[in-house]
């Protein structure tokens, strides 16, 4: 790392739908087979409801282990794009517009006693907050997120027990 003699994989990628089509077919032919068979559907109102059961049926492998460490035909663009990985709250809220005690807000709160907090409300949902450091809240309509903002590598694990818990809900 002391050297700078690496790249970093910013996770951004660039090809032709044929291109990746291919690689698909030659790399992880079975996931390629089950997203053929949904065609008819792209672009329909039965989309979605395809998409969901055709990810049941495919393996999870991320793109770079399926198909780019396999390819001879990925290349690099070198380049600065001040990319950061949005890939959890805690990267929302460092990027996000903050007021004078560092909270973000999104939607419609009234603070008090509150900082460095990360909120995420629907429109025509005020909340109410007291005595908060270092927090997300976040609404989506089934579910109400309360949690240390800093605990990303539990987000996920939140999610799959409220699914457990409320099939109906979310």
């Amino acid at each position: 790392m002391e050297s700078g003699d690496f790249l970093w994989n910013t996770g951004t990628f660039v090809w032709k739908n044929e291109s990746i089509i291919k690689a698909y077919e030659k790399y992880l032919p079975e996931m390629a087979e089950v997203f053929e068979e949904g065609a008819v559907y792209f672009c329909t109102d039965k989309e979605a409801e395809f998409l969901v059961k055709a990810y049941s049926f495919i393996r999870n492998v991320s793109i770079d282990h399926g198909i780019l460490e396999k390819s001879n035909e990925v290349f690099v663009v070198l380049g600065a794009f001040g990319w950061s990985d949005l890939g959890s709250w805690q990267n929302l809220y460092d990027i996000s517009e903050k007021d004078n005690n560092n909270n973000s807000v999104k939607g419609k709160a009234m603070l008090y006693e509150t900082s460095d907090c990360f909120i995420n409300m629907p429109p025509n949902k005020l909340v109410v907050v007291q005595g908060l450091k270092d927090y997300l809240i976040s609404d989506s309509g089934d579910v109400l997120l309360i949690c240390k903002l800093d605990a990303n590598s539990k987000y996920k694990e939140y999610v799959t027990d409220a699914k457990k818990i409320g099939e109906n809900f979310i």
